[in-house]
């Protein structure tokens, strides 16, 4: 019976908006405001639901709102809230791209990139085990922290071959499971230029399940970015940048690719050091769901010793 007035995301201020429910992702945070307006003699349940999976395999979590001077252990008189249909995206499509930055707070982002890398995220096989990839590239941590690597020039440390900055898109059918389920594993990284404007379009495609496509959180360390828009199915690199809205995006640094959909975000690449960009759920990024940013290298300072130890640096 209460509404949600969303005020905040991700340490920004967002335009308000009210909701019955908010759709949170693994790595947001956000601040809603809710007015106690209902009748104060008697409790109010609050529930958190998972969606993106059957509801019957995973129990809703329950809290009650009290109304003081009633007992916190008073039952509410109401069941607690339907959850929304765990399978249908579309409400969820529907909050991301209503969220706007708060006016008075809106920092412009710049007008064109510099560079343009599209990730398709895809479920695979490597010898025989379920992964995930970036461009048929799943991830794996080297054994040496990038930081100490690169700064070090330990180039034995990882792959120095880039990952590849797109896939296929004429011919690849992201609302099919692929044919070929096979895919490679690298540490490599992608080194940006320092101070440059990065677009990052993330591509959600079908799994290895047949009809089946996933939500993936993706975040960003080291900086926060500019959302500039949410679609469904595959990204159009010629007509959809045009939609990109330039006026009011939000900054964040977690934001949802919904199943068989794109997210387009846009960052400046001017904090030195090696920043690691992955899907939040854990395992996704264990799986090989993530890639690594360098810039700016040669500006950070000396780095301390009691951070030697890993890998090739148990000399240093």
């Amino acid at each position: 019976g209460h509404k949600l007035t969303v005020v905040e995301a991700d340490g920004h201020y967002v335009e308000p908006f009210v909701v019955q429910n908010l759709f949170i992702y693994s790595g947001e945070t956000y601040s809603v405001l809710v007015k106690a307006d209902q009748d104060p003699t008697t409790n109010y349940w609050i529930t958190s639901n998972i969606v993106s999976r059957p509801a019957p395999n995973t129990p809703p979590g329950q809290g009650v709102l009290v109304y003081y001077p009633n007992h916190p252990r008073r039952s509410p008189l109401t069941i607690p809230p339907a959850a929304p249909v765990w399978n249908d995206s579309r409400p969820r499509m529907a909050q991301s791209q209503a969220i706007k930055a708060r006016r008075g707070y809106i920092h412009t982002p710049p007008a064109v990139s510099d560079r343009v890398i599209v990730f398709l995220n895809t479920q695979n096989e490597l010898n025989g085990r379920r992964r995930w990839s970036v461009n048929n590239v799943s991830f794996t941590h080297p054994l040496t922290p990038y930081l100490i690597a690169l700064k070090h020039n330990l180039t034995h440390a990882f792959d120095q071959n880039p990952p590849p900055d797109g896939y296929d898109f004429l011919h690849y059918d992201i609302y099919e499971r692929h044919p070929n389920a096979n895919t490679t594993s690298s540490n490599g990284i992608y080194r940006l230029n320092f101070n440059s404007i990065v677009d990052v379009i993330l591509q959600n495609a079908n799994t290895m399940n047949p009809k089946n496509s996933e939500t993936h959180p993706w975040h960003l360390h080291g900086h926060d970015f500019w959302v500039l828009g949410y679609g469904e199915g595959k990204f159009d690199m010629f007509n959809d940048p045009n939609k990109y809205n330039l006026v009011n995006p939000i900054m964040k640094n977690t934001v949802p690719v919904h199943p068989l959909g794109w997210t387009a975000l846009r960052f400046k690449a001017d904090n030195p050091g090696a920043w690691s960009f992955h899907c939040h759920i854990e395992s996704h990024l264990f799986m090989g769901m993530g890639v690594v940013f360098a810039e700016g290298i040669e500006k950070v300072g000396k780095l301390p010793s009691s951070i030697m130890g890993c890998g090739q640096t148990k000399g240093l």
